[in-house]
């Protein structure tokens, strides 16, 4: 037993690791595994190999017992985030075991560790156990001596975990709960609603498989699955309220308090705002580091939902917009010795972040005049139009709240709440296992497992039909012109997968033969062929051959294999934060996204097309291999964040004494770059914040473009009647030209609006003692139309100006009132939203300026002549 416990938070997850690495644990420190597939947990970092669920038992793990710290990510919830014990990331020390020890070994640690190395009072530890779980409680009670008034039981919500989806592993689990003491909360148990008793380490039993039906039976390998909140134990152990006043959290913490000029433990709400600051930044900044980039959808959203919630709450607090970098940099500051992936990616961690926030603050741009339009209707504010606004714009409830107030109006929280417990419920259900599972089980009931790949060595194999499936069922031939799935003993056909599309090809059978379209790989190893019977009949039974369109496969080899050199390329030139997030590799095309916040420059795009072709002159072997995932990250393989990768992967590397790229890949590729003969790059543009596109072509495909554009190089000189080397300069002549004709047409629209000013000024009214010019314009567009306002309300001294258009078919109004009118309580604001409504639309703005919109463009005149009531009713 140590004399002194650990406290740091450093040495809290040092020592969990020392201690399980002694009781014959493979450790992974700084690793993201996968915890049995939480869907609530949001797991990143391809660096480590993906922890699998052996517990079926069909597979030997390379150890069967793992510890690790994970960083988690919660998915769900976030909106708990910011009170004293929820995170949305959270490290996690988690000790596994696949097959080899069970719930006696997982009990006695967790309390040895608790007591004997924490140093914990055992007294102040309480333990629950599921309702059903006679063995777990036994231990507790009979071997490790807790007594039975504090074993609490509790039900399936609180102590059964899984299946992640609608069938699989799962079981019951028991959780370690720390007594903050009586005078922390009224609670006399774990379970009760209160704050005296924290959770601090949950160890899961996945014992049961539960199939889609509901009924469980015993799995043949149980495991173990455990995890303890470091937050949590260093708060513990540290003898504080929460992670934000340890050495985890306390140093961000603090630059959020002086960034907001506040300080802590002063204001209940500031706390709350500075926690929701602090931990957003910190999850924020890994998650990018991780390669998650904001976006719409999946991790993307998390993260986009993270950093506005962050933006919010540090509104609230006062601080002013570009405060994320800066807080980010002092995360990174903090983290970035154990998380090194921080540090090598912070210029884009801080420019990703910078570049949200400008993109939050122009999404409350484009969301204003929506929620003006939910204003004009008056009335409370329909919660499915606030959902819209939280989901489409990004608008917070809170803020759409705060504007509804100013108004004089509320928000249907409850219609909002519904609004957004369906799209949780189409989330949940898209997360779960369940999506075509019919298909897949079509799948399963065939007596073929899987199918011997033999495509990285030939493209035409003999082998046999060991299936034929149509329309989702099996049958045992198939004719002439019927659409099929076949799976054969063994293939060269390449099954679509990591980027690279599914071969084409033969299948010529005793009986017949059929033309196969594309190949799939629908579930484990099993290959299917999507294929047409184009001559007599293909039975099950059948001997084959099997024949890939070997030009078609070469032509995506020598996609694939310049898709490596443009990833490394691209690293060289633009930075080793380049991280690849997507691809397509197609026998005519290339398509590459990848992380990058801001355009790829002209001269970059250049480099790198230089430094790819000059790999390809080189004429540079290919090394391929095969080894354990370990193995081949060890040696600097890159593999790719959100992949699903086996315990042998396939490596390939291009060149061999000074290698330019080396990847875990399982598609094809060439045995030379010499054989992809020239790359070109064909586009650049991005495909969300922080991910840009490059589309490029090879091969055949890159000499039919540059062919094409040599042909509309010519085209374009025969039209302008220059020769091809001068048509850059013919061009510009032509543009100034252009402009200089653009410049007369604006002076003489500016002229034509003068005259029209001078003109529509008689048509002024008197008010109520005020000036009331409300007059339908000629003006050409927007900018015309504010120009002669400014003139006539100049030219007026004191009124009020609204004047009327009709642009592309819609109406619109702009409104101005001189500031001394302003003063006695005219607001353009309120008088061009009121008479846009006569057409059907709404709007606002500034009490000086203002303006709107409608959809009928007949009702403009009545608009217009509605102006003077308004201004009445105004001037009272």
């Amino acid at each position: 037993m140590p004399d002194m416990p650990p406290t740091t938070s450093d040495e809290i997850r040092a020592a969990y690791l020392r201690f399980f690495e002694e009781r014959g644990h493979l450790v992974m420190p700084s690793a993201s595994l996968i915890p049995a597939g939480d869907p609530t947990l949001l797991l990143t970092s391809a660096g480590m190999a993906p922890f699998k669920p052996y517990y079926a038992g069909d597979e030997t793990p390379p150890n069967p017992r793992l510890a690790s710290v994970q960083k988690c990510f919660r998915t769900t919830d976030i909106d708990e985030v910011g009170d004293f014990t929820h995170h949305t990331m959270f490290e996690m020390l988690g000790n596994f075991s696949i097959g080899d020890y069970f719930k006696r070994e997982a009990i006695s640690w967790a309390w040895e560790f608790t007591t004997g190395v924490l140093l914990l009072s055992p007294e102040r530890i309480w333990v629950t156990v599921h309702y059903t779980d006679d063995e777990a409680r036994a231990i507790w009670r009979d071997e490790v001596g807790v007594p039975d008034e504090r074993i609490v039981t509790l039900g399936d919500k609180d102590n059964f975990w899984g299946p992640a989806g609608d069938e699989g592993a799962c079981g019951p689990s028991s959780e370690l709960y720390y007594d903050f003491g009586e005078e922390h909360g009224p609670g006399t148990k774990p379970g009760d609603d209160t704050s005296r008793f924290l959770e601090y380490w949950n160890l899961v039993f996945p014992q049961f498989y539960q199939a889609a039906d509901g009924t469980r039976t015993d799995l043949p390998a149980p495991g173990i699955d455990t995890g303890m909140g470091l937050e949590r134990m260093t708060a513990i152990m540290q003898g504080v309220a929460s992670a934000y006043e340890t050495d985890l959290l306390a140093p961000v913490r603090r630059r959020v308090e002086q960034l907001a000029g506040r300080t802590y433990r002063q204001d209940p709400d500031d706390d709350f705002a500075i926690h929701v600051v602090t931990e957003h930044a910190r999850s924020a900044a890994f998650l990018i580091a991780d390669g998650v980039v904001p976006a719409n959808e999946g991790r993307g959203y998390v993260l986009r939902r993270v950093i506005r919630r962050g933006i919010r709450f540090a509104r609230k607090l006062g601080i002013e917009a570009g405060f994320l970098p800066d807080v980010a940099a002092t995360v990174i500051e903090r983290f970035g010795a154990l998380y090194p992936e921080l540090r090598e990616h912070e210029r884009f961690v801080l420019k990703t972040l910078e570049s949200e926030e400008e993109r939050f603050y122009e999404a409350i741009a484009l969301g204003m005049p929506v929620l003006e339009e939910c204003i004009a209707r008056g009335g409370t504010i329909d919660g499915a139009d606030a959902f819209r606004l939280y989901d489409t714009y990004g608008f917070p409830l809170e803020l759409t709240q705060e504007i509804a107030r100013e108004q004089g109006l509320d928000v249907d929280i409850g219609g909002f709440e519904r609004a957004m417990e369906e799209q949780r419920e189409r989330g949940r259900a898209a997360a779960r296992f369940g999506g075509g599972r019919e298909e897949i089980r079509a799948y399963e009931a065939l007596d073929v497992r899987e199918t011997a790949f033999l495509g990285y060595d030939r493209i035409q194999t003999d082998t046999v039909v060991a299936a034929i499936l149509k329309d989702g069922e099996p049958v045992q031939r198939a004719d002439a012109g019927e659409r099929v799935e076949i799976v054969l003993r063994e293939t060269p056909f390449y099954a679509e997968g990591g980027g690279q599309v599914g071969d084409t090809g033969l299948i010529a059978a005793s009986g017949g033969s059929a033309r196969v379209s594309d190949t799939q790989k629908p579930i484990g190893e099993l290959i299917v062929h999507a294929a047409e019977v184009v001559e007599g009949s293909v039975a099950v039974g059948d001997a084959a051959h099997a024949s890939v369109d070997g030009d078609r496969r070469l032509d995506v080899a020598r996609n694939h294999t310049a898709t490596h050199l443009l990833h490394a390329a691209l690293r060289d030139v633009l930075g080793s934060h380049v991280r690849q997030a997507g691809s397509l590799v197609a026998p005519d095309r290339l398509r590459f996204d990848f992380t990058h916040v801001s355009a790829v420059s002209r001269d970059e795009l250049g480099e790198i097309e230089r430094r790819i072709n000059e790999s390809v002159r080189g004429d540079l072997p290919l090394v391929k291999d095969e080894r354990t995932y370990r193995e081949a990250t060890a040696k600097g393989a890159l593999a790719f964040f959100g992949e699903r990768y086996g315990d042998r992967v396939r490596t390939v590397q291009i060149g061999e004494t000074q290698p330019v790229s080396f990847e875990v890949c399982g598609g094809t590729h060439l045995e030379r770059t010499g054989q992809i003969g020239t790359f070109r790059v064909v586009g650049e543009s991005s495909v969300g914040t922080g991910i840009r596109r490059i589309e490029a072509v090879t091969g055949r495909g890159g000499e039919e473009w540059v062919s094409q554009r040599l042909r509309q190089l010519d085209e374009a000189a025969a039209l302008l009647r220059s020769a091809p080397a001068e048509l850059p300069q013919r061009i510009e002549g032509l543009l100034a030209q252009a402009e200089e004709a653009r410049r007369s047409l604006r002076a003489g629209q500016r002229e034509a609006s003068r005259q029209e000013a001078e003109t529509l000024l008689d048509e002024a009214r008197d008010v109520g003692g005020v000036q009331v010019l409300a007059v339908r314009s000629d003006a050409p567009d927007a900018q015309s139309l504010r120009e002669m306002g400014d003139r006539l309300r100049d030219k007026l001294g004191s009124g009020v100006v609204v004047l009327g258009s009709v642009f592309n078919g819609r109406p619109g109004l702009l409104a101005m009132v001189t500031p001394d009118l302003v003063e006695r309580g005219l607001d353009a604001g309120a008088i061009v939203n009121e008479a846009a409504r006569v057409m059907g639309g709404g709007g606002g703005g500034q009490p000086r300026l203002a303006q709107a919109g409608g959809k009928d463009a007949s009702k403009l005149d009545d608009a217009l002549a509605a102006v003077a009531d308004i201004v009445t009713r105004q001037t009272g």
